[in-house]
């Protein structure tokens, strides 16, 4: 990847000592394949894609913080719990049925898309062609603030299928404000407060590979332009001001903030511990997401799933509790749900799937995860999601 000279300032927010570019890089040659994929196995289109996608941009996209031992954790800890086997259950494959809802909102499975910022880098029609894919499956897209396609052209392209905002809070009230309002306007279900991100995570692949990101990001660049007054902060804020602005002393007062904003429900995302799930829930949260940014944050913190179980039980169904971090399987869809989450959401491999495939390849990879999940809700004795929430899980210690 070429370095862009013009407009380059530095990021604090999605990953230290990363230089970002407030211009289109023709240069960037992103993926414009459009197709189905034939997946045996998610884990297989990592490779697929390290040779598909310029070095610095699928490091940035792949990597985790540090010595990526959370993220690796993140899927192992799944192996540290067992779904027992059950028979005569009277139920058939065709009887399976993994409709499910969010905030009201209808769903033909329980498989979201988490926010994942910059998918211009995994493919030319990025946010879009996610978009579309996951109205094609009847899940949700949630669009980024660091999305490389605007909040309106995200939702003219959803076609009434449901999408929500992740909102990466600014110190720039006026930043926020528009934002927010967009996202009502544009027909957002709800917006994802992003919390444990104050400050990107230690990652080394970056470093490394000196990563610039080549495209613009849309909605600060909207911003900017239309309010280009000249003025250091509020109206006039330009994009590089913007992230010199992130916000990193959240408090709950926050969430209200939001939603007073908004009008829209509030999810908090980012939250690993029961007494942060109790808090933003007193404090006015519509949901919470379990989360711990897919291992690219705090490296020596606990596997999201690890911790799902504690949280939910103080959460004690009061709001939904939506789970992600190292799905890959869908029997590890299953164990979330069976563990308290209400719905879990994907991150990487749906981008992978985007670069191999666009819209249709992002279809494909929540497809192959219905598959998954159906089998193991046929052998768990599992008819509906609703069985599935009920299941106990087993650990060694059960079976000893």
């Amino acid at each position: 990847m070429k370095k862009v000279k013009a407009g380059l300032f530095t990021a604090t927010v999605l990953g230290l000592a990363m230089t970002l570019t407030t211009a289109y890089a023709a240069e960037y040659k992103a993926s414009i394949k459009e197709g189905p994929l034939k997946i045996v196995n998610l884990n297989d289109l990592e490779s697929q894609v390290k040779a598909n996608m310029d070095k610095g941009a699928f490091g940035y996209i792949r990597g985790g913080a540090e010595d990526e031992k959370n993220m690796r954790d993140n899927t192992a800890s799944f192996d540290r719990k067992y779904i027992m086997p059950r028979v005569m259950q009277g139920i058939e494959l065709k009887d399976i049925n993994i409709t499910t809802s969010f905030l009201g909102i209808p769903l033909d499975t329980p498989v979201i898309q988490a926010p994942m910022a910059a998918q211009g880098l995994a493919h030319r029609d990025g946010e879009i062609a996610t978009a579309k894919g996951m109205a094609k499956a009847g899940s949700i897209f949630t669009l980024s603030t660091y999305g490389n396609k605007t909040i309106e052209e995200v939702a003219a392209v959803s076609d009434g299928h449901p999408f929500f905002f992740q909102l990466y809070m600014s110190k720039n009230d006026a930043f926020n404000e528009f934002t927010l309002k967009r996202a009502k306007e544009s027909g957002a279900k709800a917006i994802i407060l992003t919390v444990d991100s104050p400050v990107g995570g230690w990652r080394e692949d970056d470093l490394r590979n000196n990563f610039q990101f080549p495209l613009g990001f849309a909605n600060l660049e909207l911003f900017a332009k239309q309010n280009n007054d000249g003025a250091k902060t509020g109206k006039g804020a330009g994009i590089s001001e913007i992230y010199a602005q992130a916000k990193q002393a959240f408090t709950p007062s926050d969430i209200q903030y939001v939603k007073k904003m908004s009008g829209l429900p509030v999810i908090v995302k980012g939250i690993q511990s029961p007494e942060d799930a109790d808090r933003v829930i007193e404090a006015g949260a519509d949901a919470i997401w379990v989360s711990n940014h897919g291992g690219r944050q705090l490296d020596s913190g606990p596997a999201s799933f690890d911790v799902l179980p504690a949280i939910a039980k103080t959460v004690n169904k009061r709001v939904p509790v939506v789970f992600d971090s190292g799905v890959r399987r869908g029997s590890h869809v299953f164990k979330a749900l069976a563990s308290g989450a209400d719905i879990v959401a994907v991150g990487r491999p749906v981008l992978y799937g985007l670069n191999l495939g666009g819209a249709q390849g992002v279809n494909s990879v929540i497809q192959q995860l219905n598959k998954e999940l159906r089998i193991n809700m046929m052998l768990g004795g599992a008819k509906d999601i609703n069985a599935v929430k009920q299941t106990r899980l087993y650990t060694d210690s059960d079976l000893q």
